[in-house]
């Protein structure tokens, strides 16, 4: 994928930074309910329009069969996905193209709090053919980065 065409860049660059904020000021070993109010303060303090646990409707035959909740909807336009373990599951990824699809949003954030770090995916939806790219920056990769 060409990084110039990138959706959402600047936007995905600032949750990012937010996301590895979080993690090295909270540390690893919390739910994550925990994460989640640390983010949302976080993207409160720079200024990003955002909302928590937002309600999505599926639907069978134009009538609505369940409801899920996002964790994150960032200005109308990113869902954000917070999960807490060692991995992302198969799961994972079938709960978030699961959200693209239903919400017709076109892109989302998986992010996982891991012991040794924040790792994230964005997974983008594109006329309904999801696509994945995969970013993986431990701690010491962003000391280096906000070094330069």
């Amino acid at each position: 994928m060409d990084k110039d065409k990138l959706i959402y860049k600047e936007l995905s660059f600032e949750i990012v930074g937010i996301l590895f904020d979080v993690y090295n000021q909270v540390g690893p070993g919390y739910s994550e309910k925990y994460y989640e109010r640390a983010i949302s303060k976080g993207l409160t303090k720079k200024g990003i329009y955002h909302e928590m646990q937002v309600p999505a409707n599926l639907t069978y035959d134009h009538e609505s069969i369940g409801t899920f909740f996002l964790d994150f909807l960032i200005d109308h336009k990113i869902i954000l996905e917070i999960k807490v373990g060692q991995k992302f599951s198969k799961q994972n990824f079938n709960q978030i193209h699961g959200y693209l699809k239903t919400t017709g949003h076109q892109l989302a954030i998986l992010a996982i709090f891991t012991p040794k770090g924040v790792r994230f995916i964005r997974i983008l939806n594109i006329n309904n053919k999801i696509e994945e790219s995969q970013t993986e920056i431990n701690l010491t990769g962003i000391r280096k980065l906000m070094n330069m």
